[in-house]
């Protein structure tokens, strides 16, 4: 499986830094779907913040499991070997931009150059190197890969976050990485006690 690997778009930055938009940046957060979201894209979703500024903000699906492949396999598209550990790659829909593109979502306790940490016990990266290493044994306690992002322009996640279109809640381990579909859904959304 040969696959794009890619960093956020132009627009959206690293910094998560405060700003004055809303008086909140969300990078670290959760973003839950409200159930009155219908768009099939987002519906039921949460969404990990990677990125939130005056620029814009960036964001992956941590809940929504669109297949696996093989972690060899996987790491043969780009020209690697890979170790013995092997096993299944659980592939994500991580959003509706740049599909082909990979991101690894994972705990801090793994780094590499291409590492970058946005909150907590939380981190993410390109594809392959996360991977490469699972494969060696030398990786993340736990992670996430993920086809696709979330993104939004200047101020229109404020202005979703406003109509009533999203809620907001801590990350937490569980929720990003073991729970699925609506058990995790359903858990961000009892923990989420924050509306800008």
């Amino acid at each position: 499986m040969a696959l794009a690997v890619a960093i956020p778009a132009p627009g959206h930055s690293d910094d998560v830094s405060g700003g004055k938009t809303t008086g909140v940046y969300l990078a670290g957060q959760l973003l839950v779907a409200a159930p009155k979201i219908q768009d099939p894209r987002f519906q039921k979703s949460v969404v990990y913040m990677i990125s939130h500024d005056a620029k814009g903000a960036f964001g992956l699906i941590v809940n929504r499991v669109t297949g696996s492949a093989s972690i060899r396999n996987f790491l043969k598209g780009f020209g690697l070997e890979g170790g013995a550990q092997g096993g299944d790659l659980v592939v994500h829909y991580g959003g509706p931009v740049e599909t082909r593109h990979g991101f690894v979502l994972h705990t801090t306790d793994f780094d590499d150059p291409l590492s970058r940490k946005v909150a907590g016990p939380f981190a993410w990266s390109m594809a392959p190197s996360a991977i490469e290493a699972v494969s060696f044994g030398i990786g993340p306690r736990r992670y996430l890969f993920a086809l696709g992002y979330s993104g939004w322009g200047p101020k229109q996640l404020e202005g979703e976050i406003e109509r009533g279109d999203w809620l907001i809640a801590p990350a937490d381990e569980t929720v990003v990485f073991e729970l699925k579909g609506d058990e995790s859904w359903e858990k961000a959304r009892a923990g989420a006690a924050v509306r800008l």
